[in-house]
């Protein structure tokens, strides 16, 4: 681990970490994101990033001078289903869009607790749907999601094959939460210790967004989902983040099923440590990773 890395974590402690054990306060808390994501540096000139409806989700489309109009990316952002925006990630989309020469759609899906399950994974959908529509070829498209929106992605997933429609060629998920039960052990273990994340916040997080839905419907929380037939994998997580069985569950359950999977464990990387790219060399070198793996998915699919 870089000191850079080791810096950093002691950084997002003092941003994010609440001393406050009660309910998180949620207005509050998109104001920080908002604050934050002000101080976010600009991708370089070069890069476009266009405002445009995905079907009935606003959604925002990022190109660099590497990107391919014919291999997309549709990006799903974190935040716990109760916070997050685009604009959060303007540092991490077009790094992601420049290594995979890909055009990055991210959707701007509705929040918690506004509106409840299964409207965040509604607006996924309508938004993958709306990319088939203008004759995306989905061997050319890849699904890629952190946090919360790495659960979003492989509920969109069992969603879509469900439903009969075609599925992409990859699936890359950043510190997944596809677990809303919150019962792992690293949940627990690594609940006070995980320098973003807290047990507490977490499970009120949860509640926000589950409504009257159960913690282990699978359109929530895929990991207690049948997730065969699920297009190939990667999966990165720090070793000793809140969530990282999740990703370790996950892959195992993937496994199970017969489907590709690559899972990665980051010696003492923070939650989505990948924004932190310009900082951090860890960061870069794991958007590397997703890079490569989608350019081999598509390789191997002939595309």
């Amino acid at each position: 681990m870089s000191l850079r890395a080791e810096l950093a974590r002691l950084g997002i402690r003092l941003v994010f970490k609440s001393r406050d054990e009660g309910p998180p306060d949620i207005d509050k808390m998109r104001r920080k994101i908002d604050r934050l994501s002000r101080w976010i540096i600009n991708p370089p000139r070069t890069t476009k990033t266009a405002h445009f409806s995905a079907g009935s989700v606003s959604a925002v489309r990022v190109t660099t001078p590497q990107s391919r109009s014919d291999h997309h990316v549709l990006y799903v952002h974190g935040g716990g289903y109760n916070y997050g925006t685009p604009a959060l990630y303007r540092d991490l989309t077009w790094r992601i869009a420049d290594v995979a020469r890909t055009t990055v759609t991210l959707p701007v899906y509705r929040l918690a607790p506004e509106h409840p399950f299964p409207a965040a994974l509604d607006d996924v959908v309508t938004s993958y749907l709306f990319l088939l529509s203008e004759d995306i070829d989905p061997r050319r498209l890849a699904l890629i999601g952190d946090s919360a929106g790495g659960g979003l992605v492989f509920a969109t997933l069992l969603r879509l094959r469900d439903a009969g429609k075609p599925l992409p060629a990859a699936t890359v998920a950043i510190s997944p939460w596809v677990d809303l039960s919150l019962q792992s052990e690293s949940s627990i273990s690594f609940g006070r210790t995980d320098p973003m994340l807290s047990l507490t916040e977490a499970r009120h997080l949860a509640a926000n967004y589950l409504g009257s839905a159960a913690p282990n419907h699978p359109y929530a929380s895929p990991i207690f989902g049948d997730v065969s037939g699920v297009p190939p994998s990667l999966i990165q997580v720090g070793d000793d983040e809140m969530l990282r069985d999740d990703a370790v569950i996950m892959a195992q359950r993937l496994r199970a099923a017969g489907c590709e999977v690559e899972l990665e464990l980051w010696p003492r990387m923070p939650h989505v440590w990948h924004t932190l790219a310009r900082l951090v060399p860890e960061g870069h070198r794991a958007i590397e990773r997703i890079g490569a793996f989608l350019h081999k998915t598509w390789a191997q699919a002939g595309m």
